[in-house]
């Protein structure tokens, strides 16, 4: 049987985007139940970003979505509210990203809810975090990278910065929400009562580069675009081969004389020039030639046998559709089939986490727009008359609405 360490506890996710929806998918698949509260008339805003679609939904939706039970409601009708708050009264989770300041105006701020349910863990997902001249604005990953310093230091040497390709800051801000959150439960059981987390994007970006503000604190340096290099390293870069490229990082003085060996070249690894590691980074132009040059006589993969024989970390450069068709990625099930009524060959990407060698699953799709509806507000009480009127209002809809 799967290790579900959050079985019976309910989550009330009122999230939109990626950083809380994937917080929530974390909770789901750590055995939470999961509703996820969605605007009747649109849901939620990643519903509608792509391309690319599947079938007609966002990939990045299903990407940050599974394991939970949609419940179309609106915050903008007294009736909507009082939903959701009779529905945080049985939660042991509210989880928001409203933007700054939204829930406590429309009443679902912490300490309206925590009167309600002291058990409630309360956690929000902001921008720029609770506090500072900021605190009011609203945020979104690519801004948060600005923000944060990261496109500053990213892209090539000599270049404008970049944005890093993936929503890395998103993603971790929902990783440090699901871990602040399963604290505050794990708090709760000693204590009996609920807390208020707090995280947001623009924390989680500092925390991506903290090693770049202590340096900077150290002795001034100001990172900018290295390209591959990890500048505290060498080598530690990409570098072209006769075929393609090849990452090597060379992370230790032992390392780099293996790689030397490999290279055919064991005096690199006696030259003053780079007999330590901070010798190498400073010297770092000379040695990058002197590798280059080596590792251009023989393809990729011969010289990513050799460099693994010999214990030395390095890997191809692989692009997405070589990520997806990886023996690694198969062995380890990172690609998990998923039963959705639109899309028979959903795959989507696996939590990557396992207990006792058994991966954490998507127990459930991602849901359509209010597909749980009725089932979520008959578990809070409400008979089939309380919500055909609440449906004919339009305070709620069904996923048979959008049929």
């Amino acid at each position: 049987m799967p290790l579900l360490p959050l079985a019976g506890m309910r989550v009330l996710d009122v999230t939109t985007s990626i950083a809380g929806p994937f917080c929530a998918e974390i909770l789901s698949g750590l055995g939470a139940d999961v509703v996820k509260v969605e605007r009747p008339d649109t849901g939620d805003d990643g519903r509608a970003w792509g391309p690319p679609f599947w079938a007609g939904e966002s990939a990045m939706f299903l990407s940050v979505n599974a394991g939970k039970r949609s419940l179309a409601v609106t915050l903008r009708d007294e009736r909507g509210l009082e939903v959701v708050l009779r529905l945080a009264e049985q939660a042991d989770v509210f989880l928001q990203s409203l933007r700054p300041g939204l829930a406590e105006r429309v009443g679902l701020g912490p300490e309206v809810l925590r009167a309600r349910n002291p058990r409630l863990v309360y956690c929000s997902v902001g921008a720029y975090g609770r506090a500072g001249p900021l605190a009011d604005e609203p945020g979104y990953d690519a801004l948060m990278q600005a923000a944060g310093g990261l496109i500053s230091m990213t892209g090539e040497p000599g270049t404008a910065g970049a944005r890093v390709g993936s929503s890395l800051i998103d993603l971790g801000t929902g990783v440090w929400a699901a871990l602040g959150i399963v604290a505050a439960l794990l708090e709760r059981e000693r204590t009996g009562a609920g807390t208020v987390v707090d995280v947001s994007l623009y924390e989680t970006a500092l925390s991506a580069i903290g090693y770049h503000l202590v340096g900077f604190l150290a002795d001034g340096t100001v990172p900018s675009p290295q390209g591959t290099v990890f500048p505290m390293v060498a080598p530690y870069q990409v570098f072209p081969t006769r075929d393609g490229e090849l990452m090597v990082a060379a992370g230790n003085d032992r390392l780099f004389e293996a790689l030397c060996a490999v290279l055919e070249a064991p005096e690199l690894a006696s030259d003053p020039r780079f007999r330590t590691n901070p010798d190498r980074a400073r010297n770092r132009a000379e040695l990058v030639s002197l590798v280059s040059e080596r590792l251009l006589g023989r393809d990729t993969a011969e010289w990513a046998d050799l460099l693994s024989a010999a214990g030395v970390p390095a890997a191809p450069v692989a692009n997405v559709a070589d990520v997806v068709s990886a023996t690694q990625t198969e062995v380890l099930g990172m690609l998990q089939p998923v039963a959705h009524p639109a899309i028979p060959d959903l795959r989507l990407t696996a939590l990557p986490l396992s207990f006792e060698r058994e991966r954490v699953a998507h127990r459930l799709p991602p849901p359509a727009v209010g597909e749980h509806t009725a089932e979520v507000l008959r578990e809070a009480g409400y008979d089939d008359e309380a919500m055909a009127e609440l449906a004919r209002a339009g305070v709620i809809r069904f996923a048979a609405d959008y049929s």
